[in-house]
């Protein structure tokens, strides 16, 4: 059997843990709450990328294009530079700007439609590509979501794409809102929070990369200034550790059966 290609995320000890980075032509769903590091692992994925000569399309829903731009500098990455050499296009879902790289919409097909463009306009090879967050498209129309991402991922397959694809989780219930990307992701990167002693703490955890022996270990994770993300030590919390408090999840239990026996 021939050798997988890996790719480096850009995240040393992230890609020893996934026996030398993720494998080529794979759809990662990175998921979690807000502020748990997904964003970061973007840039790091897309930037590790364009150091090895490799293109990168990078769409925001969430923040600015020009918001994406200074916060990869403040980590070392000069995406300007590479916008500028045509190897970098920042496709802005948000602000919405009047120019070729924005959409105009939150709609699927024009996602779609936008990201083919930009692959054109890049060239055939392989390149990757970040969608930041697959969540903003599903807010008007939830119930397509499944049969929308199986379209999806067969695009960005058949484009030589290379793909992470980010997901929010509530804050409330730590929990995905209604369908996610999860069921036609090829690996799935859980990122998670819990605040101990006062202090904030984030965690890493991969629950799923196929054909990669990777780690069962959750570990906690650090986000430095100039130097981006780094895995610090597995840790053995439990998953009540970080999980919401007991009567919170029993306030959400007794809801949520109170909404299936209104199911016909």
């Amino acid at each position: 059997m021939s050798e997988i290609e890996r790719l480096k995320t850009g995240i040393p000890e992230l890609d020893k843990i996934l026996q030398g980075g993720i494998p080529r032509g794979f759809l990662v769903a990175a998921v979690g709450e807000p502020g748990t590091g997904k964003t970061i692992f973007s840039l790091h994925f897309i930037g590790q990328g364009l150091k090895e000569g490799q293109a990168g399309v990078y769409v925001t829903t969430e923040e600015s294009r020009e918001s994406i731009i200074r916060q990869a500098k403040q980590f070392k990455f000069d995406f300007e530079k590479y916008m500028e050499e045509k190897k970098l296009i920042i496709i802005d879902a948000l602000m919405k700007p009047q120019d070729r790289w924005s959409l105009k919409s939150l709609d699927i097909d024009d996602l779609k439609n936008k990201i083919i463009e930009a692959k054109k306009e890049l060239g055939y090879e392989h390149a990757r590509l970040v969608i930041d967050s697959m969540s903003a498209f599903w807010l008007s129309a939830p119930a397509t979501a499944r049969a929308q991402s199986y379209i999806l991922k067969k695009i960005v397959y058949s484009w030589k794409f290379t793909t992470v694809a980010t997901s929010q989780y509530a804050i409330t219930t730590s929990a995905a809102f209604g369908f996610g990307i999860e069921h036609i992701a090829d690996a799935i990167i859980r990122f998670r929070r819990s605040v101990k002693k006062g202090v904030l703490k984030r965690y890493l955890l991969v629950e799923k990369c196929r054909q990669t022996d990777h780690s069962l270990n959750m570990w906690e994770i650090v986000i430095i200034d100039g130097v981006g993300m780094r895995l610090v030590r597995p840790t053995w919390l439990r998953e009540e550790d970080i999980s919401l408090p007991q009567d919170v999840q029993k306030r959400i239990r007794r809801i949520e059966r109170m909404k299936e026996k209104e199911l016909p």
